[in-house]
């Protein structure tokens, strides 16, 4: 209990100090409180309410660990429940901003380093002085001394209990498995069995479930597909997870060139989808569509796939795109390909007005580009240059 008698006569001395403007107090990884002790929520409950919650003072709780963060300070059972005055959940940090931490890198670097550290800044510090990310990823990942090694791991023993049954479903996901029903036979049990482990981990932002763009209602939808949220956990999973064994006994070389045969087709090339969407966004609050979209996902029926769709329900327009993240130009049969999978998405078919847009790595044919200049509703998007006839 003396941790107890310690915190009040801290709180006591913060509220007898003296100053003209707002005190402000941070407790970091407030959940590991808690988890020393499941009565300080209790404590910290009365602190607050004969000592700091009159004073001119503002706490901020914070902490790493969502389940525990949301039992011991949001839910209805928690002490503190209805004291909070707002909260903030930390998200990773945008690809847009991503380059402010590797000013040498280009484009398509940073894409590959986003790929695997995803927007978390500890990631982005290991890989941030490597010379390519390859060897970033023999030194800070493969390497069994290294900090990333065991990470997933450690990140799920802090948030579940059952971690096998989690990591077999992530598994599963990670090699391609994305319906239910899948995911259920792959593991060999009821999909009802499966459903309150995919939503810890929707929870936990380590997966989300997605549904057709054009779906009126997304929560009971029967299309819905679960991908890998995580940039790490996705790339740890397909990469690295696979080969443990190799790296137990140190032919790290070969789990090495497993990554280098897979990483762009199998990796970064659907990582390279989202970034699309993020510039969509973009392009979106600066005002370059031609219209403002509302919504932006995925489309796709039983034989076509569309990457990126964003409509507008108000006004009946819709952005059809492709994102290519390919060593060559792309050229005018995309955009053909393009304008008929376009045809089979059935969204106000009769009234709707259709505009185009292509992501390339390498830029655009000749071919393509004149033709956008007469098409106004077409844009091209080279994220290594930025629009295309900019």
């Amino acid at each position: 209990m003396y941790i107890f008698f310690v915190s009040d006569d801290i709180f006591q001395v913060i509220k007898d100090y003296k100053t003209d403007t707002k005190k402000i107090v941070v407790i970091d990884e407030f959940q590991y409180l808690g988890k020393i002790n499941k009565a300080f929520p209790s404590v910290f409950q009365r602190i607050w309410d004969n000592i700091l919650k009159d004073e001119n003072i503002m706490v901020i709780l914070c902490g790493s660990l969502i389940n525990m963060m949301e039992s011991q300070t949001l839910s209805y059972s928690s002490p503190l429940y209805g004291r909070r005055t707002g909260q903030i959940k930390m998200k990773q940090i945008s690809f847009n901003h991503y380059g402010e931490f590797f000013k040498e890198k280009s484009t398509s670097e940073l894409i590959e380093y986003f790929s695997v550290t995803g927007g978390v800044p500890k990631y982005i510090e290991l890989f941030k002085d490597e010379e390519n990310i390859f060897s970033s990823i023999e030194k800070n990942i493969i390497n069994k001394q290294s900090f990333l090694y065991e990470e997933p791991i450690f990140l799920l023993k802090q948030e579940v209990g059952d971690v096998g049954t989690y990591f077999s479903i992530i598994k599963t996901i990670a090699v391609g498995n994305h319906k239910l029903g899948k995911i259920a036979s792959t593991l060999g049990v009821n999909q009802t069995s499966l459903t309150r482990y995919l939503k810890v981990l929707i929870d936990l932002d380590l997966l989300e479930r997605i549904v057709p763009i054009t779906e009126t209602n997304p929560e009971k939808s029967k299309k819905g597909l679960y991908y890998i949220k995580d940039n790490f956990i996705e790339f740890w999973f397909k990469f690295i997870y696979p080969y443990r064994s190799y790296i137990e006994i140190e032919d790290n070389d070969y789990v090495l060139q497993k990554i280098k045969d897979n990483f762009i087709d199998n990796h970064v090339s659907f990582v390279f989808e989202e970034i699309c969407k993020e510039e969509i966004w973009n392009l979106n609050k600066n005002n370059k569509l031609n219209f403002k979209v509302l919504k932006v996902g995925k489309w796709w029926d039983n034989s076509n796939e569309i990457d990126i769709v964003g409509i507008n329900e108000e006004t009946k327009d819709i952005l059809i795109g492709e994102c290519k993240y390919l060593n060559t130009k792309v050229d005018t049969n995309i955009f053909y390909k393009l304008v008929e999978k376009a045809k089979y998405i059935n969204w106000n078919k009769e009234t709707r007005k259709e505009h185009y847009i292509l992501f390339s790595k390498s830029g655009f044919t000749n071919q393509l580009i004149e033709l956008s200049k007469n098409r106004d509703d077409l844009i091209l998007i080279n994220l290594m240059k930025g629009r295309e006839e900019d």
